[in-house]
């Protein structure tokens, strides 16, 4: 049983998974925040190309 929790207390595959899943997480805030400025900057510009087109 002490070899059992030796074995799992040096194992770290389990942290490098973790690692990864926040790495994840946070590109997919920054991708989503960047996106959405993006989409509203664009936005703003096409309403302003629809204002100063004539009717």
């Amino acid at each position: 049983m002490s070899k059992f929790i030796t074995r799992f207390a040096k194992d770290e595959s389990g942290a490098t998974a973790i690692e990864y899943g926040l790495i994840a997480a946070l590109v997919a805030v920054v991708l989503v925040t960047a996106l959405t400025n993006l989409g509203t900057g664009l936005q703003d510009t096409f309403e302003k190309v629809t204002d100063e087109l004539p009717s």
